[in-house]
């Protein structure tokens, strides 16, 4: 397993961590088969999505905003109720296969860190 660490800087931020990812991939040896990544945090999670525009990410961040509101009379009394939520609609893994030591994804496709309670050091872990 091969550990990464993300630096936020705001609230909500998505962070392109493919090529991370794809060096752990390298690092850990793997040629055929499936990795996974994992993010091990509550107010957290982890998507693949298009890594061309983005606008894509900038957007998904305001529609989870619209659905899920940062003041709502939420029970959670630390603040971050909104930031749970988020972080359970994204999930907290992802699974890529892997080829000939390279990540499969699509064209268009990237995995992301969301980060939905930062600024804070996050951990990743791949295997």
């Amino acid at each position: 397993m091969k550990t990464l660490e993300i630096e936020t800087r705001s609230r909500t931020q998505f962070v392109a961590i493919t090529d991370l990812v794809q060096a752990a991939v390298r690092e850990l040896g793997l040629r055929d088969g499936a990795v996974t990544v994992f993010v091990p945090h509550t107010t957290a999670g982890v998507t693949i999505n298009e890594n061309a525009d983005p606008d894509v990410v900038a957007d998904m961040a305001m529609a989870l905003d619209r659905i899920v509101p940062w003041t709502a009379g939420y029970a959670h009394d630390e603040g971050n109720a909104a930031a749970h939520v988020k972080a359970s609609l994204m999930g907290s893994s992802v699974r890529v296969l892997v080829e000939s030591g390279r990540l499969r994804l699509g064209t268009w496709q990237g995995i992301y860190f969301c980060e939905f309670d930062g600024p804070r050091t996050r951990t990743v872990w791949v295997g």
